[in-house]
């Protein structure tokens, strides 16, 4: 099932980050976990789900995609700190989810 979302992947709590786009994020975290992807991800370790916002189409989600790589360090720290203070990995809460189908 397609479902745009923007996502943030982090090394750990104040690590390295990683801002992507997809349109199947649980299959998109699956794959950087496991290391399936090479690149970025893979070579520091962003292994934790750290962030992620939904969108109705994907042109939202990659303008929103664009704004936050855009933007400093210091803006998607506090982006992150605003919906998870303590840096849990969101991937098992996202399994849990029942939100693709809106």
């Amino acid at each position: 099932m397609k479902q745009p979302a923007i996502y943030i992947m982090a090394s750990k709590r104040n690590g390295t980050l990683y801002t992507g786009v997809t349109s199947n994020l649980i299959q998109r975290v699956y794959q950087h976990k496991n290391g399936i992807t090479k690149g970025f991800t893979d070579r520091y370790r962003c292994k934790m789900l750290v962030y992620y916002e939904l969108f109705y189409d994907m042109e939202h989600a990659i303008l929103r995609e664009k704004q936050l790589k855009g933007g400093s360090r210091k803006q998607k720290l506090r982006l992150i700190e605003s919906i998870n203070p303590q840096w849990q990995d969101l991937y098992e809460p996202l399994l849990r989810l029942d939100c693709w189908s809106f």
